[in-house]
């Protein structure tokens, strides 16, 4: 009991070296059930005193354990809690070796304990693994004990409650439940002692058929082996925020085209009010892109003289020039070109009007 005692304590000062983080703070609650194991007790039947009942051995079968819990949690690792718990095993046996007794009935625990327990962030986010100790008082009602020696000289019955302090060591392990802030899944087990000196009032029938008597069944220190499965749900624990939205990022800004088509009427060398926009755009544009030249470069369709066009591509291109001073352009940035039909746009045959072919370009370097 000492080690134990020695073991428990070491393992408490050193939880604060090897856990970093809570998950929950604040108030919370929490409930589990499972399996309980109970180990062989002593036990002594004090009165009346008979041979031999001072060395019995009470052996209980696999039981149900259950618990609900409120405590709340400081957020620096620590939490504190009163727990409310009950379990129950069937009585195998109450005899003392070697000489067999019929045994019926069973054991109830109830009671309340304090517990002190440290949450562990082992940087896992969706396991948490926790230690604690506790310490309370717990009653135990045995019920409808009946032990028969085979053959034998005496039958002992018992229904009485009886109650004792004890104390417990936890380890368990929780495990948040995704899209459910706050809540959790928990393993547990335990280790629970009852001191000893519970005595439990019940009567024994002697040898040779006589009448009852008074009788008293005390039983030695008590331990057990729980195992539950259950949740915990922390009050203030909040969703965890949505990442933030990218800010959105400004569009580029458009860059100035460094190319324009001035297209012509048949035959024509003057501006329509389209070509004049485009020109003015054009001209625009050039303040807003560094340059070293602006080609102005005049071009017809196949419809006439090879030579007759070569004139017209340059006075078109004459025209549009015109209309880039105008606008503002330096005229000594300015060269213009006259190509006549040798650069069609739209290949054609001689002879057609091609509208798409009837231009000039406007080029900015």
């Amino acid at each position: 009991m000492r080690y134990r005692a020695t073991l428990l304590a070491t393992a408490l000062l050193a939880m604060p070296a090897v856990a970093v983080a809570q998950p929950i703070s604040g108030l919370y609650i929490g409930a589990g059930a499972g399996a309980d194991l109970s180990q062989d007790t002593r036990a002594s039947q004090v009165e009346p005193s008979m041979p031999g009942a001072g060395h019995l051995r009470l052996e209980q079968n696999v039981g149900v354990t259950g618990l609900a819990s409120i405590g709340y949690a400081l957020g620096n690792g620590w939490r504190f809690e009163i727990e409310g718990n009950f379990d129950s095993n069937g009585i195998d046996k109450l005899a003392r070796t070697p000489f067999p007794a019929s045994t019926s009935g069973s054991l109830r625990n109830y009671g309340a304990m304090a517990n002190a327990l440290y949450d562990m962030d082992i940087g896992v986010p969706w396991l948490y693994p926790y230690i604690g100790a506790g310490a309370g008082y717990q009653w135990t009602h045995m019920d409808g004990l009946s032990v028969s020696q085979a053959g034998g000289p005496f039958h002992l019955g018992v229904d009485d409650t009886a109650g004792s302090f004890a104390w417990q060591a936890i380890a368990g392990l929780g495990i948040p439940i995704v899209g459910m802030p706050g809540l959790s899944a928990t393993l547990e087990y335990r280790f629970m002692g009852i001191l000893s000196g519970e005595k439990f009032d019940g009567s024994a029938t002697l040898a040779g058929g006589a009448a009852p008597v008074p009788a008293q069944l005390k039983l030695g220190n008590r331990y057990d082996h729980e195992l539950l499965i259950g949740v915990r749900y922390a009050f203030n624990v909040t969703p965890p925020a949505p990442p933030p939205v990218p800010a959105a990022q400004a569009a580029p800004a458009p860059v100035p085209a460094r190319s324009y088509l001035v297209f012509f009427d048949w035959d024509r060398a003057t501006l329509t009010e389209r070509a004049r926009q485009i020109i003015q755009q054009a001209a625009q544009n050039s303040t807003h892109v560094q340059y070293t030249r602006i080609e102005v470069n005049g071009h017809t369709d196949t419809s006439g003289t090879p030579q007759y066009n070569m004139g017209l591509s340059t006075r078109r291109a004459r025209a549009v020039e015109s209309e880039l001073v105008r606008d503002g352009v330096p005229q000594s940035a300015i060269s213009i070109r006259g190509y006549g039909e040798t650069h069609l746009l739209v290949p054609t045959g001689p002879g057609v009007r091609e509208p798409q072919n009837r231009r000039v370009e406007i080029i900015i370097h």
